[in-house]
């Protein structure tokens, strides 16, 4: 069984690497960040206790993460393991995790410069209809400021400008960085390197888990 976090900066890649771990295992990746963007869409109470937090680029208070992410673990599908994917974010929330009796086997850090991570988000791209993801230098649409699926309008998310990634940024060294010495205290945590393709990095990711990796 497989009960693993990970981590790292705001688009270092956990949730595509969370997506081929979670292929490799039969295990669910869970996303703090997709749960609260799904709810905060579908203007629920918690999604809008949410969204200004969200859009300032500023951490969702524990309470309101906490909560979702208690209920989700008693779900059928966790009863093999999961991938928690964005949370715990800070040292309370992972004291939080604990105090619920979740054993964790491993957590992954991933390392991505600053400047790495400004390049890769400031040039994401959503669509305003379907939601299909793009990248202006990665992953273009066939057509400037078009979606390939639908036709519809590429939009950069609030959260994916500049400024706004900068003081998410900041909030990560800030808040999070520190889970780096409160997991390795436990002897759980793996640092991996974050940059490269997503080939290589799924590799490294697995290779710190003991896994050979196959049909990434």
């Amino acid at each position: 069984m497989y009960n693993l976090i990970m981590f790292g900066p705001p688009g270092a890649g956990k949730g595509t690497q969370a997506k081929i771990i979670s292929k490799q295992f039969g295990i669910p990746a869970i996303s703090t960040g997709e749960m609260i963007r799904a709810a905060i869409k579908a203007s629920t109470p918690m999604g809008l206790a949410a969204k200004s937090y969200t859009e300032s680029g500023s951490l969702v208070p524990d309470e309101v993460v906490i909560g979702i992410i208690k209920e989700r673990l008693t779900e059928d599908d966790c009863k093999n393991g999961f991938i928690l994917d964005g949370f715990p974010r800070t040292i309370p929330q992972a004291e939080a995790l604990a105090s619920m009796g979740v054993e964790i086997t491993k957590v992954i850090s991933f390392e991505v410069s600053d400047k790495a991570i400004v390049d890769r988000m400031s040039g994401r791209r959503l669509c305003s209809a379907c939601s299909a993801s793009y990248h202006t230098v990665y992953a273009p649409s066939a057509e400037e400021g078009k979606c390939d699926a639908c036709g519809s309008e590429l939009i950069i998310r609030k959260d994916d400008r500049k400024d706004v990634v900068e003081s998410r940024l900041l909030t990560y060294h800030r808040e999070t960085e520190p889970l780096k010495e409160f997991y390795s205290k436990l002897n759980l945590l793996v640092v991996v390197d974050g940059e490269g393709t997503v080939e290589d990095v799924s590799k490294r990711a697995l290779e710190a888990l003991g896994v050979v990796l196959h049909n990434v």
